[in-house]
């Protein structure tokens, strides 16, 4: 989703943006078919969908790590800002009031109040739930030279080390510690979890780390097995016993959702061959990802007021054909948009 380094495209990386932009799509297509009766067949299917996408954002994040963290990319630290981090500034205020607006107009409540509140709101980063991944990447960025010590001048098992520790405290805590024995934790060692916006960075670096030391395939797919297996088994056995929605096994830093991310990259990254058309479409969507991820939600808005929701006809197809639809919107967009230079450049 993040502006590409020029030097050539990695074809693992479009796979992986591709692949996780409609899983983005998919998971914002879901949420209304949560309200089918639990245990029915129509909300096993929302849960289905919900679970399968999960790892999306995780997938954009090791895309990260692929892109920036390499030793052979240059990544000077006025590049990072005045490039990099200001785009991303850029473009998530401007987003942030469009939408602000957006809701200003559907409400025909524009006067002089509301306006000056949309955008003290937007200043002070209350925003589009969605916008909430460029407030990440924000601080990710922030830290890419610090994270860059690691993967330039840092051997294999250092990275392991890194890694393990970012596991332990960034991925299995937050997973386990609504549980007992956990729940019996007080003073400091409660402040050893690392929140997710931390946490996030470790994904940039699982990334590289399996870019870079790939996976054989059966692991990634055992990695992908066992992930999904936790994420949809775990979400529908503690909905079922809280009767109600429970969402704790979809959480980003969760170990069902972080093996899910794990085996689907290195699945894909074991992808020798593409050819023209799948090569083009992933390059394309890759490409288009960023605004597809900024922009799909305005569709999705006008498609649930028009009376379209991930129900019609079934949530089983219903969701999937809904996430389609804001899919080819924010594409269309892309397409409009990135004919104008300036456009293209800050804000898509």
């Amino acid at each position: 989703m993040q502006t590409t380094l020029r030097q050539g495209r990695d074809v693992t990386v479009d796979l992986v943006k591709a692949c996780a932009i409609l899983g983005v799509a998919i998971i914002h297509a879901a949420t209304g078919a949560y309200q089918n009766q639990l245990g029915s067949a129509g909300w096993y299917s929302a849960v289905a969908w919900g679970s399968v996408s999960r790892a999306s954002v995780p997938l954009f994040l090791m895309c990260t790590g692929v892109l920036f963290l390499a030793p052979e990319k240059e990544l000077s630290g006025k590049k990072l800002w005045l490039r990099y981090i200001l785009r991303i500034g850029v473009a998530m205020f401007f987003w942030a009031l469009v939408y602000k607006f957006y809701h200003l107009a559907v409400s025909w409540n524009f006067t002089a109040e509301s306006i000056t509140g949309a955008v003290k709101e937007v200043l002070f980063f209350q925003h589009e739930d969605h916008l909430y991944y460029l407030h990440m990447v924000l601080l990710i960025y922030a830290f890419l030279p610090l994270l860059r010590l690691l993967t330039c001048h840092g051997d294999k098992r250092l990275l392991q080390y890194a890694l393990g520790l970012w596991f332990a405290l960034g991925i299995v805590y937050p997973t386990v510690q609504s549980y007992w024995p956990f729940t019996l934790l007080a003073g400091v060692p409660l402040q050893w979890m690392l929140n997710m916006s931390y946490a996030a960075m470790g994904y940039c670096l699982l990334g590289y780390y399996l870019k870079k030391y790939p996976l054989r395939r059966r692991w990634g797919a055992l990695s992908l097995g066992l992930g999904l297996a936790c994420v949809f088994g775990g979400t529908v056995l503690s909905s079922l016993r809280d009767g109600a929605l429970n969402t704790k096994f979809w959480e980003g830093m969760s170990v069902g959702v972080c093996l899910m991310a794990a085996g689907i990259f290195s699945l894909l990254a074991s992808v020798q061959g593409t050819g023209p058309r799948l090569g083009a479409a992933a390059r394309f969507l890759s490409k288009a990802s960023f605004c597809v991820y900024l922009s799909h939600m305005l569709f999705l808005h006008v498609l649930r007021a028009l009376g379209l929701d991930g129900n019609w006809p079934l949530p089983v197809v219903g969701v999937p054909l809904l996430a389609l639809l804001t899919v080819l919107g924010g594409l269309v967009v892309y397409v409009v948009a990135s004919r104008v230079p300036v456009v293209k450049r800050w804000l898509i």
